[in-house]
């Protein structure tokens, strides 16, 4: 089941916002000459992508793992996997 975040990160219409960044000079160049070896456009395409990775993670870690964890705490105890899905329908609905 994909939780609700991260539909909404999958969303291709999501509002955007433009923010100003100060970045110093030989950081851009670095990006300017590593995003084409990444397979990227530009470097602000690579910054996103970065954003994006380090957001990702953190999320995992703080916010997406205390569910995983409980889950696998509750596998660990016997709760079978019909039940697990069972209550993760009725927390959806």
């Amino acid at each position: 089941m994909i939780s609700e975040p991260i539909k909404q990160r999958l969303s291709k219409d999501r509002p955007m916002i433009s923010i100003t960044l100060r970045i110093p000079a030989d950081v851009v160049e670095s990006m300017k000459a590593i995003a084409p070896q990444r397979g990227f456009s530009g470097y602000q395409a690579l910054l996103k992508a970065y954003l994006s990775d380090g957001l990702r993670r953190d999320e995992a870690q703080f916010l997406l793992s205390k569910e995983a964890r409980l889950i696998a705490a509750l596998k660990k105890r016997g709760v079978s996997e019909s039940l697990i899905a069972e209550a993760e329908r009725d927390i959806a609905a």
